[in-house]
């Protein structure tokens, strides 16, 4: 009896995995039919390419070549609800739910990089680039806002990259609103004000690093990123402060309009939730309502246009002078300028754990003025993104560096090269199962 038993379970069993292969074959061969034979794998891909969005609410036809997708998929335990994407559903959903599920426990995060070039930008520009990719393990979106006549030249020199997969980018024009656009363009160096509005213009971004074009990545652009996580429920941007050392500070001593904290901050490097940025309404000192960013811009430089120096950074400042709990201020190995280092080392961060992110403002990367500086950006400028160049970039460099020792960057010169060694350490000499 045991043994009758113990064959019709079997039976049963192999029954019922028979009829779920069926099924499975059947959901393939119907998709494949609707689709003109386009296998279930590319239809995933397909959804991959658009974002995991699908067509939408209420969808037919999503054009030649691609399946419609529907709400009206069954349910299962095979294939819940919570594994699928809102407003997506294909044929072969068991096969489609499986890969998806997984897809969201390992999630493939672009990051997105913003940079303003107008004048002689372009070889900076491609050069902040360069030491960006050199380290970034994430895909790493750029969005490039130039002048129309530099914008060839973009192209021609990002074209050589395109063997990069983690790697892409778009351009832009320079734009500013309405009748102030004049205004806004001449607003301290020309194209500056631009990264005031890419809240605006960037709509599809929820967050964005923005960078000036004489920054250097000194390690991947993924350790910045991963700050957005620190920031607490009311914070939305991120910067670091314009001086450590309040006797040699600028704003605390010249400026003829409010600042954030004892020195204010360098908008330098800009890390910014603008999901929040577009929502947030803003006190101001202009009217007792609060105004969202789109529509405090054109009064505060209204109100402050006479009484500012630094352009944008100075309007950012007053921003955030009214909004301080909207503002997370990150160390400044983040943003480290010759101002943490002409007058004495000021920037203790730098000192114990180098440099993060060098910015080369006052035009120091194409003077003689601070050759440490100068150094590091022609060391990157030259190596390649090959990774043997990479890997040779170091010692040369240290030479250059040691025969700065007469200044006093130069003093510190291992704080240029210390968090350098380790991200090439960690990039390039680990092996790949291990990074």
């Amino acid at each position: 009896m045991r043994r009758y038993l113990r064959v019709v379970g079997l039976c049963l069993a192999c029954g019922f995995c028979s009829l779920l292969y069926a099924f499975s074959q059947l959901a393939v061969s119907l998709e494949e039919g609707a689709a003109g034979g386009r296998r279930p794998q590319a239809a995933v891909v397909s959804w991959l390419a658009d974002g995991g969005r699908g067509t939408g609410r209420g969808a037919g036809s999503a054009g030649p070549g691609r399946t419609g997708r529907c709400k009206e998929f069954s349910l299962s335990y095979w294939n819940p609800y919570w594994m699928l994407p809102s407003d997506v559903c294909g044929m072969n959903c068991f096969w489609e739910a499986a890969f998806r599920y997984d897809m969201k426990t390992r999630p493939n995060e672009k990051m997105h990089l913003a940079v303003v070039a107008c004048g002689e930008r372009l070889e900076e520009t491609v050069t902040m680039l360069k030491s960006a990719l050199i380290f970034s393990i994430k895909p790493l979106h750029v969005h490039i806002f130039a002048e129309d006549q530099l914008h060839h030249s973009f192209k021609d020199r990002l074209a050589s990259w395109s063997f990069l997969r983690r790697f892409d980018y778009s351009l832009y024009p320079i734009t500013f609103p309405g009748d102030s656009a004049a205004d806004w363009k001449k607003l301290f160096k020309p194209c500056a004000s631009q990264r005031l509005f890419l809240p605006l213009i960037l709509k599809e971004v929820d967050s964005l690093l923005y960078v000036d074009t004489d920054i250097l990545f000194l390690r991947p652009v993924d350790d910045i990123w991963s700050l957005l996580k620190k920031f607490n429920s009311t914070q939305i941007a991120a910067m670091a402060p314009e001086h450590e050392e309040p006797r040699i500070g600028w704003y605390n001593r010249f400026a003829r309009h409010p600042y954030y904290g004892r020195t204010g901050v360098n908008s330098g490097v800009m890390l910014m939730n603008m999901t929040r940025m577009r929502r947030k309404y803003f006190k101001n000192d202009m009217t007792t309502a609060r105004l969202q960013w789109g529509d405090i811009l054109l009064p505060l430089l209204k109100k402050y246009k006479l009484n500012i120096t630094w352009g944008d950074q100075d309007l950012l400042n007053i921003m955030f002078f009214h909004n301080p709990e909207s503002l997370f201020v990150f160390p400044c190995q983040w943003n480290y300028r010759p101002d943490h280092c002409i007058y004495g080392s000021n920037c203790r961060e730098a000192e114990e754990e180098g440099v993060f992110i060098l910015h080369g403002n006052r035009g120091v990367y194409h003077d003689d003025k601070q050759p440490a500086f100068r150094a590091v950006y022609e060391a990157l400028r030259n190596c390649s993104l090959e990774d043997d160049s990479v890997r040779s970039l170091l010692k040369p460099l240290e030479l250059e560096l040691q025969k700065t020792v007469h200044t006093y960057c130069g003093k510190t010169y291992k704080i240029f090269i210390k968090q350098l060694t380790k991200s090439i350490r960690n990039r390039y000499d680990t092996p790949p199962k291990e990074r």
